[in-house]
Formats: C-alpha cells, sequence, structure tokens
C-alpha cells in the first residue's frame, strides 16, 4: 500500500484542530486506558490465587475481596478510557484504522462479545466469591482468560495498522480476494510485555493500597505490613522482568539504542530502586504513570516513523478547524469531567479513610463539588441540546 493511495483514503473534510494535538492526546488516553487495562488484569490474576489462600489466611480472605473490588471497577473504567485513544488515533489514522477493521473484521465482532461475556463473568465471579462458592475459581479464570484474549485480539490490530506494506497481500493472497475478516497476525514480544505490565502494577496497586489503610484503625497493623510487603516483592519482580521484555521487544524491531528507548531503560532502573526503598508508594506510582506516558509515546514514535517513511504524514493532514466543537470539548473536558472526577475521588478517598459512618452531607468540600457538579451537569445538556438544534435547522432549512 503506497502513501497515494492512504492519502486518498484520508477523511475529506480534514481535521478539526492540529494534529499534534490529538496525537498527544491519543499518547495520554492510552496511558490512562493501558493503567486500569493493567490493573484489571493484575488484581484478577491475583485474586485467583489469593481464592486458594483464603480459606486458611485471613490476610488473604480480606485482600481477595478487595482485589475483585478494585478489578471489577478497573474494567470498567478500561472501557470508558479505551474510546478516547481509539477516536483520536481515528482523526489523523482513519486509512489505517478502518482498513484493518476490513481486513480483521471478524475479529472486531468477537472481540465485542468476548468482551461482554468477559465483564459479565467478572460480576458472576464477584458474587460467586463472596458467597464462598466452589466454582468461583473456575468462574474467575474464565473470565480472566477471555479479557486476556480481548487484550491479544487489541494487541493484533495494532500491529496490523502500522504493516501497510502487507495489507494487499493480506487481502488478496496469491492474487485471490480474501474477504473472510479473519486476519490474525501476533507479534509475541511486545504482546507479552505489555500483559506482563499487569504484575508491576497490581505490587504498586498493593502498596498504595497499604499506605491508604495505615489511618484506618479497622485493619490490624499485621495486615497493612503484609500487604505492603507483597506489594514490594511484587512490584520489583514485575518491574524487572518487564525491562527485560522490554529490551527484547525493542531488540527486535531495531530500537535497542534509540534514545526514547533508553530513557525508558532508565526509567525502568529508577522505579525498581524506588519501589524497593521509598516510603511513600504515591510518589512510585506518579513515576509510574509517566512511565506508561514515555511507553504509550513510544509506540506513537514507531507508528509515525514508519507511516512517514513511507510518504503519509499526519502534520500534513488537511486543517478545517471547528471552533465551536473545540470549544465544546474543552469546556466538557475541564467542567465537567474535571469536577466530576475529583467528586468521585475525594468521595472515594474519605469513605476509605473514615473509620465509621461517612456522611457527606455534612463535609463541605463534597457538598459544594455535588452541586457544582449537577449545576454544570444541567447546564452542559441545555448547551448540547441548543447547540444541536440550531446547528441542524441552520444547515437544513
Amino acid at each position: 500500500m503506497d502513501a497515494e493511495i492512504l492519502n486518498l483514503l484520508r477523511d475529506p473534510a480534514g481535521v478539526p484542530f492540529y494534529p499534534v494535538v490529538f496525537q498527544g492526546l491519543y499518547i495520554l488516553t492510552w496511558a490512562l486506558h493501558a493503567l486500569f487495562v493493567f490493573l484489571s488484569l493484575g488484581t484478577m490474576g491475583l485474586s485467583l490465587y489469593g481464592g486458594l489462600r483464603q480459606k486458611n489466611d485471613n490476610n488473604w480472605k480480606i485482600l481477595t475481596a478487595h482485589l475483585l473490588q478494585t478489578g471489577k471497577i478497573s474494567v470498567s473504567l478500561l472501557i470508558v478510557l479505551g474510546v478516547a485513544p481509539l477516536l483520536f488515533t481515528q482523526v489523523i489514522y482513519d486509512p489505517n484504522w478502518y482498513t484493518i477493521n476490513t481486513l480483521s473484521g471478524l475479529w472486531v465482532v468477537i472481540f465485542i462479545y468476548c468482551l461482554l461475556v468477559g465483564y459479565s463473568m467478572y460480576y458472576w465471579y464477584y458474587y460467586a466469591n463472596k458467597k464462598q462458592s466452589s466454582t468461583s475459581s473456575f468462574i474467575g479464570l474464565i473470565s480472566f482468560l477471555l479479557l486476556v484474549f480481548c487484550g491479544l485480539i487489541m494487541h493484533v490490530f495494532s500491529v496490523q495498522v502500522i504493516q501497510p506494506d502487507k495489507w494487499m497481500q493480506w487481502y488478496a493472497p496469491n492474487g485471490v480476494v480474501d474477504t473472510s475478516g479473519t486476519n490474525f497476525h501476533i507479534e509475541n514480544i511486545r504482546y507479552i510485555f505489555f500483559i506482563l505490565l499487569s504484575i508491576p502494577v497490581v505490587g504498586l496497586f498493593l502498596q498504595n493500597y497499604s499506605d491508604f489503610l495505615k489511618s484506618n484503625k479497622n485493619f490490624d497493623e499485621n495486615f497493612i505490613s503484609y500487604t505492603r510487603n507483597l506489594g514490594t516483592k511484587i512490584a520489583i519482580f514485575g518491574l524487572i522482568l518487564s525491562l527485560v521484555l522490554f529490551v527484547l521487544w525493542t531488540f527486535s524491531i531495531d530500537k535497542l539504542t534509540d534514545i526514547l528507548s533508553i530513557v525508558i531503560y532508565i526509567s525502568f532502573i529508577a522505579l525498581i530502586l524506588l519501589a524497593k526503598n521509598l516510603k511513600n508508594s504515591y510518589i512510585i506510582t506518579l513515576i509510574f504513570l509517566v512511565l506508561l506516558l514515555l511507553i504509550s509515546g513510544f509506540r506513537e514514535y514507531i507508528r509515525y516513523n514508519i507511516m512517514n517513511n513511507i510518504g503519509y504524514d499526519i502534520y500534513s493532514y488537511p486543517l478545517n478547524i471547528e471552533w465551536a466543537s473545540i470549544t465544546m470539548f474543552v469546556l466538557t473536558f475541564v467542567s465537567l469531567g474535571g469536577v466530576g472526577v475529583t467528586f468521585i475521588a475525594s468521595m472515594a478517598w474519605k469513605v476509605g479513610k473514615n473509620n465509621g459512618y461517612f456522611d457527606a452531607s455534612k463535609d463541605k468540600a463534597v457538598t459544594t463539588m455535588a452541586n457544582m457538579l449537577l449545576w454544570i451537569l444541567s447546564i452542559w445538556c441545555i448547551v448540547y441540546f441548543a447547540w444541536g438544534f440550531y446547528t441542524l435547522f441552520k444547515n437544513s432549512l
């Protein structure tokens, strides 16, 4: 597939804002999406082990239930956050994304059903574990494998979109058109690297978890110390393993000594040392988020170079700025998104830190944010529909 055809496949309307902004938003949102992918798989995987230990170990009985609750919420967040990077990459790499949806169309459908069944079974696993059902581990294992398989499918799409030189070969092998939509090409080291990032993430989560519970008198100090030590061991092991796999991946794609690769190596080494020695786990987690942003940027760096080398330059995409849409997006992101996320996070934090019943109506900060959120949501709905109907009638009458 040459650049001339790819450029012809671009949206003739162009992009509504500067491509570099969409590129940056893609890097940011993919990192956030990936964080909850790793957290959900990590907590679920560890809960399966905990399910075997909880009958004879009270620490694991408490921890397993909390791991399941965290994983369940994380799956919701990874699905919601997963929409954003798809939309942003679609804007500037639309020929790539739609071509792969054609070449692997059957797997797109399979992905949706696997995610639906896997997520539903996660709830089943959660309630089965709560009732101490003998089948809970089996249910959890099936759910876990389905979600891992969903990750594999998305990995395949990501790998295939950066191989335009093979699209025609996949579409018409030996000159015979294949419309089955069953193309499925895996890059093993890359996939294993990303899946195993779940290990350091769950380790860092356990460190955060133990630090969070320090001020809560409902939890025994021995339990808090146990989870902290367990989290440190898992985090260090996972970071070392991830570093080794990242080196192997960069070697396989001839990026072993690339400057961005070296920065990521250093970040991994720094995190390993900090996870072992630093007492404040929140700082370690923030640094890990920076590492995830670097990894997300590395992915985009690879894709941009591949596409640019064949003549597809996203920065030359036709520009048709839509200030109305951009303004609506920014205001929604800052007001509704910012206040909404802050409100939910504040509620969760204060409930967890409270030793007894937490009355949100008596908390001034939480009450203020709740009222702000209601007003912002109401105004947003009015503006959204008024703006929509104005545009509709303006263009149709």
